[in-house]
């Protein structure tokens, strides 16, 4: 066994950039390399390049922008590559990589990692009377289905390597499991040791998601933006213990710092007592995040709350359609004018709509970007002389959208004033695609190895499960009331970070320094961020906002329902995911004492 492992995040998602391996490889310092290459809308694409032909359906630039140019490095080094570039089609991106490796004459053994494929059994979901986990919505038509794929952990990869894999091609597995397995397989960890695996698994969170942990997407932009690129991906330096290091590799741009670490913490957990992965139950909770050196950051304190009673399976399904187009107006009150063009537009569609034969639209979205409409419409501006505006529906159709996108090309003569555009050949109407989420039973799943000609069957022997009614939620310290208070921007009390969990968003806000923590929690409370982002809220959601407190690193993580419009693919806003939420809400005003305010340079609001 060994006592501490170096791991190099390699792959944030499909179509990152290829510098990432060749940087890593560089520092001659690792033992591993791990790719995350999917999401719910990448399965559902490549399902339908699956269907068109039979040997694709996973990543191909994992073949030929990773592999093909680096395997010679890879095996001179004894680098393992650990990646889910497999997508729905898992042996034929192997193929694929043992044909590389017999071409290159090296001698570099692969392994598949399947079982997560569970398109084959949509007739019994949709017979068992099964409900999405989130919305209580029925299962799909089955002739609606692209795919439906379990996340899968990190055992099976531990064992593909325990045998002697030096590359593991997964299907769907969680984001973090490629950096779990290598942990499991290096310190022979056992299903059991949930604290070690929480800390793995924060480490693999860090990573999963390349160099948003060193500076990308970073609040404190200015800092970094010079040297961003050529930034540095992300090394995880774990021990046997469990303890993590993030850094770089040396002379790369970017930073690692604890604003960096703590957003990427942050992104997309909900709960942070309750991260639910399939082979613990991850507290984030408790995390202290130190800088222990230039570009060096220790996190430690996760702790694992047992195993959840299932795997989670996400099935992606066909609901019509969508298309759009953006455009811009200038002039004299272009955000008005930009308003009215949509108005028309939909009005002289409505009427060719009906002249077919052809329903209405399902849903319409105009965005009128310049105008600060994402802030909603309670922001006032000033005269608007320069905007673009989205314009966008969903249809039943293909049909009802071509008559969207004809029109819109066609009313340009019949626009107001100061329309223009830059664009290529008209858009074409494309698949909405949604999500439907569900638990099914461990044992239920039928996991298996395959390396070399040998299929290993795996068993699931989780004993210890997740008691979800044991967890008591923190609650932070409240500010005392008192005089001579001054309003400063949230962005000066703390760092943001916001994504994507289907139709939610999560905004996470990091405390700069906990003498912050009881102002901010005084104030900035799950009610208030709710009629902050009102604007975009399912007005039938009851509880639109939740929030929660992580005394570890001075953070609030809060979790909006029913806000992205469907989320992905499915919504037809120009955030569908939430990214800029955070961005939003660090406008936000907070006050503090003026003594608080001199001590720290805080700065005072933008008028």
């Amino acid at each position: 066994m060994a006592d501490n492992i170096c791991i190099g995040g390699a792959s944030g998602f499909w179509g990152d950039a290829a510098m990432a391996t060749p940087q890593l490889l560089a520092t001659g310092r690792l033992d591993y390399l791990v790719y995350d290459y999917l999401a719910e809308v990448t399965m559902s694409i490549m399902a339908r390049a699956r269907g068109a032909d039979e040997n694709m359906g996973y990543a191909t630039d994992f073949i030929t922008a990773v592999l093909q140019p680096n395997l010679a490095t890879i095996a001179a080094q004894g680098v393992k590559v650990i990646a889910n570039a497999g997508g729905v089609n898992p042996r034929a991106c192997a193929a694929a990589a043992r044909k590389l490796i017999q071409d290159q004459g090296l001698a570099l053994q692969v392994a598949v990692v399947s079982g997560d494929d569970l398109l084959q059994r949509a007739d019994e979901f949709a017979a068992s009377g099964v409900r999405e986990m989130f919305t209580g919505e029925s299962f799909p038509a089955v002739d609606k289905i692209a795919s439906i794929n379990a996340y899968l952990g990190a055992f099976p990869i531990a064992t593909a390597l325990d045998r002697g894999a030096d590359i593991v091609i997964t299907g769907r597995c969680v984001d973090s499991a490629v950096t779990v397995g290598a942990c499991i397989h290096a310190f022979g960890w056992q299903p059991e040791d949930f604290d070690q695996l929480a800390q793995a698994s924060l480490a693999g969170h860090i990573l999963e998601c390349g160099t948003q942990a060193t500076g990308g997407n970073y609040t404190d932009w200015e800092t970094v933006i010079d040297t961003l690129p050529e930034a540095g991906y992300p090394l995880a330096e774990v021990a046997a213990s469990g303890k993590v290091t993030i850094t770089k590799p040396e002379g790369s741009g970017g930073a690692v710092t604890v604003g960096t670490v703590a957003e990427q913490m942050l992104y997309e957990i909900g709960d942070p007592q309750a991260y639910q992965l399939p082979d613990v139950v991850c507290d984030f909770s408790s995390v202290s995040i130190e800088q222990v050196g230039p570009d060096r950051v220790e996190v430690t304190g996760a702790r694992g709350r047992g195993a959840p009673e299932g795997y989670k399976v996400s099935a992606t399904y066909a609901d019509g359609f969508r298309g759009g187009h953006i455009w811009t107006m200038y002039g004299r009150d272009a955000d008005i004018k930009a308003k009215k063009f949509a108005d028309s537009l939909f009005h002289r569609c409505r009427i060719i709509l009906q002249r077919a034969g052809l329903p209405d639209f399902s849903e319409t979205c105009v965005e009128v970007i310049g105008a600060e409409s994402h802030f909603g419409a309670a922001r006032q501006v000033g005269p608007v002389r320069e905007v673009d505006v989205k314009i966008a529906a969903k249809h039943p159709s293909a049909g009802g959208i071509g008559i969207l996108l004809k029109e819109m090309v066609g009313m340009a003569l019949t626009a107001p004033p100061g329309l223009t555009g830059f664009a290529g050949a008209r858009p074409k109407p494309s698949p909405v695609v949604r999500l439907f989420s569900m638990i099914v039973p461990r044992k239920q799943l039928q996991i298996s190895v395959e390396l070399e000609g040998e299929v290993l069957k795996l068993q699931d022997e989780v004993e210890q499960l997740w008691q979800p009614d044991a967890v008591v939620a923190h609650q932070p310290p409240q500010a005392e009331a008192g005089n001579d208070l001054v309003q400063v921007p949230l962005e000066s009390l703390a760092w943001g970070r916001s994504g994507d969990k289907g139709n939610k968003a999560n905004i996470g806000i990091i405390a700069r320094r906990p003498e912050f923590v009881p102002y901010i929690a005084s104030q900035l409370t799950a009610a208030r961020v709710a009629r902050y982002f009102t604007h975009f809220l399912d007005p039938q959601q009851s509880a639109p906002a939740q929030r929660f407190y992580l005394p570890g690193c001075h953070a609030f993580n809060f979790l909006l329902h029913d806000v992205l419009g469907g989320g992905g693919v499915a919504s037809l806003r120009a955030d569908p995911q939430g990214k800029g939420y955070a961005q939003l809400l660090l406008n936000e005003s907070i006050a503090v004492p003026r003594s608080l305010a001199d001590q720290f340079k805080l700065s005072q609001p933008c008028a």
